[in-house]
């Protein structure tokens, strides 16, 4: 009977917001609104981390659901990222937590080179398992993994 704060929900939209900005022009006179109300979700998002680096699937309530979930640990990565890459978020207070997240994604894809722990499509939250993956949880890897590699230097 609560409210659940869905984690790839939540991913999806600063992923949104980030794909806006990208096509934004940097002088446009709405940019502000849309950096800040990224600036401010990731703030919040950033608290929700869970010690493990991953995101879980009821961000308010990671127990219900204590598997890791890895399209929201990256389309959430992939928004920090970005938002350390053009100055949204300042690097020395958010790096730590990108550099958390990749290790626990890259900790979840097998030898073969699957990524699990990826929701089935839904409209709601669903309890995810080590062999469940998607195409557009590995897409959310892969850009997570590009925004990444452009905030780091060493790791």
């Amino acid at each position: 009977g609560q409210k659940i704060f869905w984690g790839r929900g939540n991913g999806w939209v600063v992923a949104g917001i980030v794909q806006i900005l990208k096509e934004m022009p940097a002088n446009y006179e709405h940019r502000p609104f849309y950096e800040n109300l990224l600036k401010d979700m990731l703030i919040s998002l950033v608290k929700l981390q869970n010690k493990d680096g991953f995101w879980r699937t009821s961000l308010l309530d990671p127990e219900s659901y204590p598997a890791p979930e890895t399209s929201a640990t990256s389309l959430i990565s992939y928004a920090i990222a970005y938002a350390i890459n053009n100055n949204i978020l300042p690097r020395d207070e958010y790096i730590r937590c990108v550099e958390k997240s990749w290790k626990a994604l890259v900790s979840v894809v097998d030898e073969d080179g699957k990524l699990g722990f990826v929701q089935p499509i839904g409209a709601d939250p669903r309890k995810v398992t080590r062999e469940m993956t998607a195409v557009y949880g590995i897409g959310a890897f892969l850009m997570a993994g590009t925004e990444i590699y452009k905030a780091s230097e060493n790791f």
